[in-house]
This record gives structure tokens, C-alpha cells and sequence, in this order.
């Protein structure tokens, strides 16, 4: 174990302690934030200066598993252009938008984030993403297994058998070493596999006779039931389609009537809510409706959001929802071959589990879709109250890579270069489309804390993350910043592009933006203990069941302890 370390005279931020910019005393040993330790023989930092957070947590970052790396694969050119050097504590790598995996990390540290989630594992293919978790240090991670097209779960939603549903979320969490249950467009992903796709909560999945509305109403009710740290985490139907505004805030009020799990007072995350805050009926009208999430949400504690900002640059898109991607093929202008739509498009489908899909895209802020895309985010960041309500993300690589988080900090602190951007750099529609620009009112350092930090753990349930109390990780991340300086735009992106330390478990793996080392974090997956007549009675039903599903013997489907050498467990309540 490292010596112990002492953070002195910076300004901490520490929303979950009521901590705003006091210099207080920070103190760790064996990893953790205790109360003191001995001066003799710890490693003194003088944070004077300096602003310091908790280890950056990103609940939403597409980072491991067979979709990234697919990703890597489908496009050479994004690796020609941000190649990574080799030195005598990091490995060589490669990728812009799809970074390779020792790549991911490094970057992440650089950033202060200590913290990841990989939220859409096709059961599968979870040998894959813990493969990947293996070559990436320093952060703890963690992944959610997709369940809302699986054809277990919606026999058992369709037979109202919440037992075995429940026993099944269960079952797989721990099967796959996953934590959370994920949602993608469900039961639309099934429908794609047969050529269509649903448009509402209440249209029937293709051969199934279930609506999207009861496999939400059905996994969260398992979820609570098992008392699961996380909520359910669902993407949305009709992502990135005008006017889907409606179905977003149909999708939350489904959500009202589950009980919470002791201990927490959500039912929901929405993820990229970005994507799903569009008014209009179609492209020509397209505008924002972030003001309406923004309302919801102040009146309804039982939802959270991440926003999945769009940032100006030449991307990948990937997700778990097939028909999106079938779409934005279409949409989509890039080619390599000259501006010929459609020309690089990948469709994957897991067996009986979910799909997928890829395509590249360049978000342009002359494009008045993109524009306004680009407005909605940032306009939804800071009109949402609550900043433990709403969280910064970029829905990594979707709606841009995530190291272009400073300069969303940028936007979201300086409204001088929010203005500039509307006013010189963006399609006019952002500004007539929006109401960004009528928002005078900056993110204050506390709250940014909150959006990437306190929030994101708490959300996850995550009680040792997201603070600097006693008893907490030792994840810390300073940066130079003077928050009572009259900071421009550029000098808030440039504080926040490279932390100045990031302490991962009571190590230091950044100084000066340069990675000093890259201890293993832990993988992070969630036990839910279900009563033994249940578990035995699913057992059976998926075993008998299980040739019909799958190409691979029952036997050879679970992930070994040896696939994660170092992990925490967290037990449903």
C-alpha cells in the first residue's frame, strides 16, 4: 500500500458534506479518506491554488466489449489520427473517437476521472468486456448487461411472472459480473430483428404480444424488488426522432407507480436524454424541448438524466439500438467515398439477447439539426434544477468523445462563450430553435461537482464515490483554478483539460497531466440474493429452454472468477 498523503490549503468541493470551496484538510491512508494521519513519513501536497473534487464517476461512457472494439476496427482512419506514444509507465495506443483500452484509461486519469461505467454488455459477449476491463487501468469499472429485448425477460413479462423475471435479473447480474439493468429501446430491438420497430409504450413487440411499457413496468419492479443499487437504466424508444419529447415524458410517468428500494427515492435513469428532448413533428421544425424535461423533473424526484452532449467533431456513433442506427445510416452524409449516404453501416444481432449498431458521423455546427442538438444539451444541463439530477456525459463516442469535457465545462461555466458559439460559430437555428441563449446563469463550480461527481454516485448507489468524507475512496482530483478569478471560457477549459494530481485508491496516477502510474482498479458488480425455491424453479425453466436460445452449451455462458482479479461486490438490499 502506498504511504499515506496529506492535501492541504486547496479550495475542496464536497457537495454530499456541504463543502464549497473551503480549504479544508484532506487525509488519506489504505486508500481511503480518514480523519487524520501522521504528518511523519506521508506525502505532503500543496494544493494552494488548486480546486479539489472526488475522482470524476462517468455513469455513461461507451469504453468496453464488442461494440467499441468494433468500432476500432471499422474505422483506420480514427486511429491515424490521434496516436499515443509508448513511455516507461503507459503503453502505446491509438483511436480519437474509439481509443484503445490502456488509451481509454490514461485519458480518463488525465481528466481526474477514477470511475466508469460501460452501461450496454450484450450478455453474451461479458467474457469480452471483462477481457477489455483487464487492459484498463487505474479506474474502477463497472457494466450493465442489456435486458429489455431478451427473450427470457419478456416471456416473463408476457406470462406476468414477476418472480422468475426477478430471479432472472438476478441470476444473469451475477452470472455476467454485471451491475445494473439496462434498457434499450425495449422491445423495439426485437421487433428489428424481424424487419420493424415500435413507436410507442403501448405498441406490441413483433410475435410477442408485449408493449414496451410492461417490460419497463415489469424489470423495474424486479429491480426494486431486489433492492439492486443502481435503478434501471433505459434508453429510451424513438431516440433522435422529432417530437419525442412526448414519449420521454410518458416513459417517466410510467415510472411513477413503482416503489423505490429502501435507502433511495429513484426508479429511473434516463440515459443521452439529449436525444430524446426533441419538439417539432419533423427536420424543418425540429426544436428544443428541454424546458419541458427541465419541468418534469423539478416536480419528480423518482427520475435522473444524463445528457449525452453533442460536440462539434467527426465521431462514432454505436448503441444497442438497432433500428437508430438502420436510421442515421441513412441520414448520415459521411462516406469515405465522397458524400454518398449510407456507404459505412455495421447491424449486429445477439442471438436471443439484443442487437446493435454502428455508424460514423460528423456533428457540424453549420447543420441546423446539429446546431440545435448541440444547444439542447447544454440548455438541459443547466435548467434542470437539481444538479444531482442530471448528470454530464457525452454518451462517449455518440455524441462526441469524452475528452472533450473540458470544453462542455467551458460552455456550461462562460455564458460569453455559449453567446459566441450562437452568435458566430453555429447555425442560427440554435438560437431560434432553443432558449439557451436567453440562460445568463453560469454552473458554479459546486454544481459541477454535483453533475460529475456527487450526483453520478450517488445515482449509482455508490456510498464509498463522489465525496471526501471520512470512510470514502481515496479518489481525488485537483486542478489549477482560481474559482473567484475572472476566468474567460478558454481559461476554464484549459484548468480542467489535464488535472494537475489524480489519486486513484490513495495512489497518485497523475501529476501535471503526465500518468505516474497505473495500479488495476476494481470491477464493480452488484449480488442480489433471491429465495432458493425461486432460484431452483428458474433454473430449470432456462435450462430446458436454453438449446432452443443459444448456439453455446449452458455451461460455458457464465463469467469465471479468474476473468476479474480484483473486484468489489455490492449486495442488493
Amino acid at each position: 500500500m502506498s504511504k499515506a498523503i496529506i492535501i492541504k490549503n486547496g479550495r475542496v468541493y464536497d457537495p454530499k458534506n456541504g463543502i464549497d470551496g473551503d480549504k479544508v484538510q484532506i487525509n488519506i491512508k489504505d486508500g481511503k479518506i480518514v480523519e487524520k494521519v501522521a504528518a511523519k513519513g506521508a506525502k505532503v501536497i500543496n494544493a494552494s491554488g488548486m480546486v479539489v473534487f472526488p475522482g470524476g464517476v462517468d455513469v455513461h461512457t461507451h469504453v468496453a466489449g464488442p461494440k467499441i472494439n468494433t468500432g476500432r476496427a471499422f474505422r483506420p482512419e480514427d486511429h491515424a489520427k490521434d496516436p499515443v506514444k509508448k513511455t516507461k509507465i503507459t503503453r502505446g495506443g491509438s483511436g480519437y473517437s474509439c481509443p484503445s483500452t490502456f488509451v481509454t484509461s490514461y485519458r480518463y486519469a488525465q481528466l481526474g476521472y477514477t470511475t466508469l461505467v460501460e452501461p450496454a454488455m450484450a450478455p453474451l459477449e461479458a467474457r469480452h468486456v471483462h477481457e477489455e476491463f483487464m487492459d484498463m487501468p487505474i479506474q474502477d469499472k463497472i457494466t450493465f448487461p442489456v435486458f429489455g429485448n431478451n427473450w427470457f425477460v419478456i416471456q416473463y413479462v408476457k406470462n406476468n411472472d414477476i418472480d422468475k423475471l426477478t430471479a432472472y435479473v438476478a441470476w444473469l447480474l451475477e452470472a455476467t459480473k454485471g451491475y445494473a439493468v439496462k434498457i434499450v429501446n425495449p422491445g423495439g430491438v426485437e421487433s428489428w430483428a424481424w424487419g420493424k420497430n415500435v413507436s410507442s409504450l403501448d405498441d406490441e413487440v413483433v410475435y410477442w404480444g408485449v408493449t414496451p411499457r410492461k417490460i419497463l413496468e415489469g424489470l423495474a419492479t424486479a429491480n426494486e424488488r431486489l433492492g439492486l443499487p443502481h435503478t434501471i437504466h433505459v434508453h429510451a424508444n424513438n431516440l433522435g426522432h422529432p417530437g419525442n419529447f412526448t414519449h420521454t415524458i410518458e416513459t417517466f410517468k410510467t415510472l411513477e407507480k413503482i416503489k423505490p428500494a429502501e435507502g433511495r427515492d429513484t426508479t429511473m435513469h434516463l440515459t443521452h436524454c439529449q436525444f430524446n428532448c426533441y419538439g417539432g413533428s419533423n427536420w424543418g421544425n425540429f426544436e428544443s424541448a428541454a424546458d419541458k424535461i427541465a419541468e418534469y423533473l423539478a416536480g419528480h424526484k423518482h427520475i435522473t438524466i444524463d445528457v449525452g452532449q453533442v460536440i462539434f467533431t467527426n465521431t462514432t456513433t454505436m448503441t444497442g439500438d438497432g433500428p437508430w442506427e438502420f436510421a442515421l445510416h441513412h441520414l448520415s452524409g459521411m462516406s469515405p467515398w465522397g458524400n454518398k449516404p449510407g456507404c459505412k453501416w455495421i447491424n449486429a444481432q445477439v442471438e436471443s439477447e439484443c442487437g446493435a449498431g454502428l455508424v460514423p458521423y460528423i456533428f457540424n455546427p453549420k447543420v441546423a439539426v446539429n446546431a440545435v442538438q448541440w444547444a439542447i444539451g447544454l440548455e438541459l444541463l443547466l435548467s434542470v434544477k437539481d444538479k444531482e439530477q442530471i448528470f454530464m456525459t457525452t454518451d462517449h463516442p455518440n455524441g462526441g468523445p469524452f475528452t472533450f469535457y473540458p470544453r462542455v465545462i467551458k460552455w456550461l461555466m462562460d455564458h460569453k462563450s455559449r453567446v459566441n458559439m450562437l452568435e458566430n460559430v453555429v447555425s442560427p437555428k440554435a438560437d431560434s430553435q432553443t432558449g439557451l441563449k436567453a440562460i445568463d446563469t453560469d454552473l458554479s463550480v459546486y454544481e459541477l461537482v454535483q453533475c460529475t461527481r456527487s450526483g453520478t454516485a450517488k445515482a449509482l448507489g455508490l456510498k464509498d464515490k463522489g465525496h471526501l468524507g471520512v470512510g470514502a475512496d481515496g479518489d481525488v482530483s485537483m486542478y489549477k483554478f482560481d474559482p473567484e478569478a475572472q476566468n474567460s471560457g478558454d481559461d476554464i477549459e484549459k484548468a480542467f483539460t489535464l488535472a494537475s494530481y489524480t489519486i486513484k485508491g490513495g495512489e497518485i496516477v497523475v501529476i501535471d497531466g503526465e500518468v505516474v502510474a497505473t495500479p488495476m482498479g476494481d470491477t464493480i458488480w452488484a449480488k442480489a440474493k433471491v429465495e432458493d425455491n425461486l432460484m431452483d424453479a428458474l433454473m430449470q425453466d432456462v435450462k430446458a429452454k436454453w438449446r432452443d436460445h443459444y448456439s453455446i452449451n449452458f455451461n460455458n455462458y457464465a463469467v469465471q472468477e479468474a476473468y476479474i482479479p480484483k473486484q468489489k461486490v455490492i449486495n442488493g438490499t
